[in-house]
């Protein structure tokens, strides 16, 4: 083979080896409150705030809480960052950081907090508020609504 075709190979072999690896070491994967405890490197952990009894302090930009998963397990968390200004209102909390010592230290949190349309569902007891049926497929055969004919003002 020509020396330029076996090197353009190379090459990319070589760039496709490079992006591989750099995409595994940025991938941070969700695992459970066991593994997090055991773990070394950035990892994941998924759960809700498992009680209103937290401790901010926006001035040093501090968060400590619980955290708990599906399965009921607590674990603590400590975040020091820019606080999130809905985190009372959160639904689901990802912390993503590592386990040092006694607690989960968090270097970047994602909060979710509820959708307008929840509360929306909430207010109407989950009645769409134009009536709408939730989740009913739309009737292309249902006759479309006429407008009424138009006054013509004139009378005979």
């Amino acid at each position: 083979m020509n020396v330029k075709v076996l090197l353009a190979v190379g090459l990319l072999v070589a760039a496709i080896a490079i992006g591989v690896s750099s995409f595994k070491q940025t991938m941070t994967p969700y695992i459970g409150f066991a593994a997090a405890r055991k773990a070394s490197g950035l990892v994941q952990v998924n759960g809700k705030l498992a009680s209103k009894d937290y401790v901010i302090n926006k001035e040093e930009q501090y968060l400590k809480f619980q955290l708990q998963d599906t399965n009921g397990d607590v674990m603590p968390v400590e975040y020091r960052g820019v606080i999130p200004g809905n985190f009372d209102q959160a639904v689901s909390i990802v912390a993503i950081g590592a386990f040092k010592g006694d607690h989960f230290e968090a270097n970047q949190l994602l909060v979710k907090c509820p959708s307008k349309y929840q509360a929306l569902e909430k207010e109407t007891g989950g009645e769409h508020p134009d009536g709408v049926p939730q989740g009913a497929p739309a009737d292309p055969a249902a006759p479309a609504e006429t407008a009424a004919p138009a006054a013509t003002g004139a009378s005979s």
